[in-house]
């Protein structure tokens, strides 16, 4: 792994220091990212709900609001059409309880992962139809969905589409009333970065506002933060006000649904809830509903009132957790073992492994796995009755989606964005799809954008670390896409020998290394307990001895264990000294 110290505009951040009153070493670190005056500190730093965007910056948002309004005041039937993962379903709620609120009532539809597969059926829009729905409204969905528009179009149907992924390069926006999105060609909304549930958000709040009802926006932040969070989308703008104030609000939950996911998920209100638990606790069950069964059930879970219906709901999420966790672990098994017997398929620069009897819910994941661990683009598609269904993952360098529309004639269906997609196609043409991709990646890769990279946002001194700075790295939270965990490096003396917990983690004892005592005295002299993080392998095999001298990149947090908690580093990464050259190579 190759460790590279982020290059901050020295006088910018020294400006910033001395505008916005904060230590050189914060300033820095807002300059990294992307915060360059006073004004922009204070924002990031307590953001706050006068800090949204009016929803009417949004194209398409003054022909939407009225027309949602004229539906409310006249009775009509709604329909929302949503999708079947964490922000579809989130957003269905988020948009289901305004249009509730403003006096109205609606429906929705979201779709079944294996049974109906991704996007808007002409057959749901004519079952809609039939059933004397007069207004559909699209979320986290819809943006290529040209046919579902025309056909409500030919039924005398109104749609809205509130959507945030990208749409087609060639043909545009389908034919709607009104379309919310603010990637769409000709959209200036500031945050070009909404999740689907941020979207539906904007119309709600416009909704919310037209009736009077401002004050009740802050409840609809809990769910947008959820989705935010889960959907991976960077939490900078307008995403920050929504996953901080969200979270603020998750730390006591009213929602009977929400109160039962806590439990199911172990989260007893201790500590703040924090990105973390969110992304990893909390979305995972929530996403399993749609991936191993019916997304419904989440849209249940949080309208439901009686609290013991909330509590079976979440166990039945919990149960769906751990089989699609079981699952995830066959299908990642069966993809390692076919790419470490086959280097053509492994160094390709862009995999595409595929198997009949993998579950269409859980190659998502599995396509995350295969990116982290051998660092290039992946797609993994299930194969069933001649088709194959996909879902691709990216890093950084790469811009998938650009990649599926290179080869657009290959697929039935495809769409999403730079790092992450979804895709149908004949299986008789995946072998072309692999010839295909890796040549297009060959052409705008090369062999270092596959090394795995630390980005360290300075370097400090283990003296320097205290309760004070740590406290002033809290206030940049919430981390996630976007704005990571700041990561620190330093040089440090290994005071006892490693020890291994669980067989997965190690910990150690650290302190101020010699070396850096004698480039520059520390201010305090100060042990340190460092945790890796699932690294006691490959540390075990370093051999290390106390006394050694070690590089380490780190990131602090606190161990909230009643009886040995405290401020701990843990690490990102660790080497001997002599083991490295210059910081960044």
């Amino acid at each position: 792994m190759r460790w590279a110290l982020q290059a901050a505009d020295e006088a910018l951040s020294n400006e910033l220091a001395a505008r916005a009153g904060l230590s050189p070493l914060m300033a820095r670190l807002l300059v990294l990212r992307g915060v360059s005056t006073a004004e922009e500190a204070a924002r990031f730093l307590a953001p706050s709900l006068t800090h949204l965007h009016s929803p009417y910056l949004m194209l398409g948002m003054q022909a939407a609001v009225p027309r949602v309004c004229a539906a409310i005041e006249r009775k009509e039937q709604i329909l929302i059409y949503g999708d079947y993962d964490v922000d579809g379903t989130t957003a269905i709620v988020i948009l289901k309880t305004a249009i509730e609120l403003c006096g109205g009532t609606a429906d929705f539809h979201v779709p079944h992962r294996i049974r109906d597969g991704y996007g808007m059926k002409d057959d749901v829009v004519e079952q809609a139809a039939a059933g004397g729905v007069r207004l559909i409204i699209s979320v986290d969905t819809g943006i290529r969905a040209f046919a579902a528009a025309e056909t409500a179009r030919r039924l005398g149907m109104d749609l809205i589409v509130t959507d945030h992924h990208l749409a087609h390069a060639a043909d545009g926006v389908p034919a709607a009333l009104a379309v919310l999105n603010p990637n769409q060609p000709g959209c200036e909304y500031p945050c070009k970065a909404l999740c689907g549930a941020g979207v539906a958000f904007k119309l709600a709040q416009a909704m919310l506002e037209k009736q009077g009802l401002s004050r009740l926006l802050p409840s609809f932040l809990k769910m947008v933060a959820i989705a935010t969070i889960a959907d991976a989308v960077p939490l900078t703008g307008e995403n920050r006000v929504f996953a901080k104030l969200g979270l603020e609000g998750l730390r006591s939950p009213v929602n009977a649904g929400l109160k039962a996911l806590f439990a199911a998920a172990e989260l007893n209100g201790s500590r703040p809830l924090s990105t973390s638990d969110v992304a990893f606790r909390l979305a995972p069950r929530l996403n399993a509903a749609g991936r191993m069964d019916v997304a419904r059930d989440v849209i249940e879970l949080f309208t439901v009132k009686d609290a013991e219906r909330a509590r079976e709901l979440a166990e039945r999420l919990n149960q769906l957790n751990a089989e699609r966790q079981q699952e995830e672990a066959r299908i990642c098994k069966q993809i390692e073992t076919l790419l470490d017997g086959n280097a053509e398929m492994r160094e390709a620069f862009c995999i595409v492994v595929e198997s009949a009897g993998w579950h269409r819910g859980v190659i998502g994941i599995a396509a995350t796995r295969v990116v982290e661990r051998y660092c290039r683009p992946a797609l993994v598609i299930a194969v069933e009755q001649e088709e194959g269904h996909g879902s691709g993952r990216s890093i950084q360098a790469f811009h998938l989606l650009n990649a599926l529309e290179s080869c657009a004639a290959l697929f039935t269906r495809f769409g999403g964005h730079a790092h992450a997609v979804g895709f149908a196609l004949p299986a008789s043409r995946i072998a072309e799809l692999r010839t295909v991709l890796d040549k297009y990646a060959r052409a705008r890769l090369t062999v270092a954008d596959f090394e795995p990279v630390q980005k360290v946002d300075a370097e400090v001194q283990l003296g320097e670390l205290s309760p004070e700075f740590f406290a002033a790295i809290q206030r940049m939270e919430p981390f996630g896409m976007g704005n990571p965990q700041p990561v620190f490096q330093a040089q440090a003396r290994l005071l006892s020998a490693p020890r291994a917990m669980k067989e997965k983690h190690i910990k150690m004892r650290l302190t101020q290394s010699l070396a850096a005592n004698s480039a520059q005295a520390a201010p305090t002299t100060k042990n340190w307990e460092a945790m890796g993080w699932r690294m006691a392998e490959r540390l075990q095999q370093e051999n290390l001895l106390p006394g050694d001298i070690l590089d380490i990149a780190f990131s602090m947090e606190m161990n909230s264990h009643p009886d040995f908690g405290g401020l701990q580093l843990a690490l990102c990464d660790c080497k001997r000294a002599e083991a490295r050259g210059a910081w960044g190579t």
